[in-house]
């Protein structure tokens, strides 16, 4: 059957949609979604969230997706990142501005996360749907966490991805530069040299409805506790028994505070049980698909 030039044309219009359309940032379903679904074990985020206002950010970077987060547009916080850890030497890059995701402002947004505008005034365009730069300006008992941490990145492009704001949470600075930034570094450490293939890591919070405010206005959602789980399915054997019993997939969880904000390394099952009593999921919450257990 022949094409004629208007319906080639109407053909042409539908595929660039389609294309469009599974480029956006803002997605339905990650594991529908090519690529994005590539930084979840089996393609499959966590189970038996309960809100259905959380969003899901395909994290897209020189328009190449880059990580995903699971994002509260009414907390202004990440609920999860996920990301594939990459082997690094754990250098921070730093001289990367701070971003934010158009595309939870406006559909028309760009897909691609983008540099916060020199003006505060512009912030006003999209600060009803995420945090902004003056959202973090005066608050110096917080620091901005990175879910996806830019030490587990080893791309330059990768890493400078990390630095949005909706991979970003607050922080007490006491357990972001102790507990918190030492659990980072054992857990990049641990697969820099026992993870032979991809590594899945999720990392997520629990909140409280504690806020930071700005202007008498709650801003942006304080974590209660925040955790992480690794999955990595092809590991070293051979590795000290202190080490390979944390293989291939195990979790740890902190309580976001100046104290008794030590890190308690747990298996999946037991991170997933508190994690019952803490958030708003059903009773089938998993992280990863079948816990992270190959199929036989």
């Amino acid at each position: 059957m022949k094409l004629t030039v208007y319906d080639s044309s109407l053909l042409q219009a539908l595929l660039t949609c389609l294309i469009l359309k599974s480029q956006a940032a803002v997605v339905e379903d990650f594991n529908h979604v090519d690529r994005c679904k590539d930084f979840l074990y089996m393609g499959t985020p966590p189970r038996a969230y309960l809100s259905s206002s959380l969003k899901k950010i395909c994290q897209q970077y020189m328009d190449k997706p880059r990580f995903i987060s699971f994002y509260d547009p009414q907390k202004h916080i990440p609920i999860y990142s996920a990301y594939t850890f990459e082997k690094s030497d754990g250098d921070k890059r730093g001289d990367v501005p701070w971003m934010f995701e158009p595309q939870l402002a406006t559909e028309k947004g760009s897909s691609n996360m983008e540099p916060f505008p020199q003006s505060s005034l512009m912030h006003k365009n999209f600060e009803d749907t995420q945090a902004v730069l003056d959202d973090y300006a005066d608050v110096i008992q917080y620091e901005r966490g990175q879910l996806n941490p830019d030490e587990h990145q080893a791309d330059p492009m990768d890493k400078a991805a990390t630095y949005t704001l909706t991979n970003v949470i607050p922080l007490i600075r006491e357990f972001s530069f102790g507990p918190w930034s030492t659990q980072v570094e054992l857990i990049r450490r641990r697969l820099n040299n026992y993870c032979h293939g991809k590594a899945y890591v999720i990392t997520g919070v629990t909140t409280s409805g504690n806020m930071i405010r700005r202007d008498n206005l709650d801003r942006v959602a304080i974590p209660e506790y925040i955790w992480t789980a690794y999955c990595c399915t092809d590991f070293d054997h051979n590795a000290p028994y202190s080490e390979r019993y944390k293989l291939p997939v195990f979790g740890a969880y902190g309580l976001n505070d100046r104290v008794n904000n030590h890190i308690v390394e747990v298996p999946i099952k037991n991170l997933e049980k508190f994690l019952k009593g803490k958030m708003d999921v059903d009773k089938s919450f998993q992280i990863f698909y079948s816990d992270c257990v190959p199929d036989s």
